[in-house]
């Protein structure tokens, strides 16, 4: 019946976009990558992508929960990086939270397209 429950469990993502200062997005990716490497319970991966020939990115970071991630992100020592980096953006990054609806995978794409 567990096997059935986890099924049902969505796994959430938390959103930030965001522009950093001129030049200063290879240091904000440095310190992203070390609060992500403070997170344990929950997480599930992260992303952080560039547009290519600017400073704006967009981080995405996937958690079991919306508990588990709040846990996480208001660990002292994830606090002490976010302070680190707030300097760098240009201005505040917009932050949301969203709830993985449907997940395919390129195997499945196949399954489907082979449907069609």
């Amino acid at each position: 019946m567990s096997e059935f429950q986890d099924f049902l469990r969505r796994q959430y993502v938390h959103v930030a976009i965001g522009e950093f200062k001129p030049g200063k997005f290879a240091e904000a990716q440095a310190l992203y990558e070390q609060a992500v490497a403070t997170y344990h319970q929950g997480f599930k991966g992260a992303y952080l992508l560039q547009q290519p020939g600017s400073d704006r990115g967009i981080s995405v970071i996937f958690w079991d929960s919306v508990e588990e991630m709040d846990t996480n992100q208001s660990e002292a020592i994830h606090q002490q990086i976010l302070k680190q980096m707030a300097p760098l953006f240009e201005h505040a990054p917009t932050t949301e939270i969203y709830e993985v609806v449907s997940e395919i995978k390129p195997s499945e794409t196949e399954r489907l397209e082979a449907l069609v």
